[in-house]
């Protein structure tokens, strides 16, 4: 019996990677180089993927860069470029449904506290979650499965109780990896990515209800 759902925040609830990726490969351009779409993808959904921006960009020029300028120019675009951000189709939908049935929510995040309560406050949807496990609180990122873990132990359920929604390779394992049901809805950046490992794939969640995922 279905009693909890638990979302990936980043590129599931509203898209910051496609921003984000935006604001790198023009600072990146900036430089005098590109950054390939294929080399970004690997950190994707992680926060552990050992891969760094700023390492990959000092190989591409040969030489150091002003870091603290460029973080500063990066985050003042990728703020720029999310000052409309809403969140993604069929999200609040969701949220209502799971209220009118009586499910618990919550949110499994490879970022950290501070990045989920800005985005979730922005959106107005903080209160919608019962349980926030987060990067800061957990040993392992995804796609290992402690951050599901700590979710599920939080909303006091078993994983066969629960439903993951997920937009990325890195989510889907973690969530697989802990057992859940996973239903992954790709963003633009991650629909050309490898999300066979999910349950189902939709183009949006406006495709299928709680209802009818769960009789799945």
């Amino acid at each position: 019996m279905l009693k909890a759902i638990i979302f990936d925040l980043d590129g599931t609830i509203l898209d910051t990677e496609t921003p984000e990726f935006t604001s790198w490969q023009e600072a990146y351009a900036a430089h005098g180089v590109s950054l390939d779409r294929t080399v970004w993808s690997q950190a994707i959904g992680t926060s552990d993927s050992g891969w760094d921006p700023y390492d990959h960009l000092e190989e591409l020029i040969g030489g150091p860069v002003d870091r603290a300028a460029l973080r500063a120019t990066r985050h003042s675009r990728f703020d720029e470029l999310m000052s409309a951000a809403e969140a993604r189709p069929g999200i609040v939908a969701w949220l209502d449904e799971a209220r009118d049935l009586g499910l618990r929510v919550g949110l499994a995040s490879s970022s950290g506290a501070a990045w989920v309560a800005r985005f979730l406050d922005a959106l107005g949807l903080r209160d919608r979650f019962a349980v926030l496990a987060t990067r800061d609180r957990v040993a392992r990122s995804k796609p290992a499965p402690d951050l599901y873990e700590l979710a599920l132990n939080d909303l006091g359920v078993r994983a066969d109780e629960a439903l993951a929604v997920e937009d990325s390779p890195n989510g889907v394992a973690a969530a697989k990896a802990a057992g859940l049901f996973c239903v992954a809805v790709p963003n633009p950046l991650t629909a050309d990515l490898a999300l066979d490992g999910a349950d189902i794939v939709l183009g949006s969640l406006t495709e299928r209800s709680i209802r009818e995922v769960a009789g799945l």
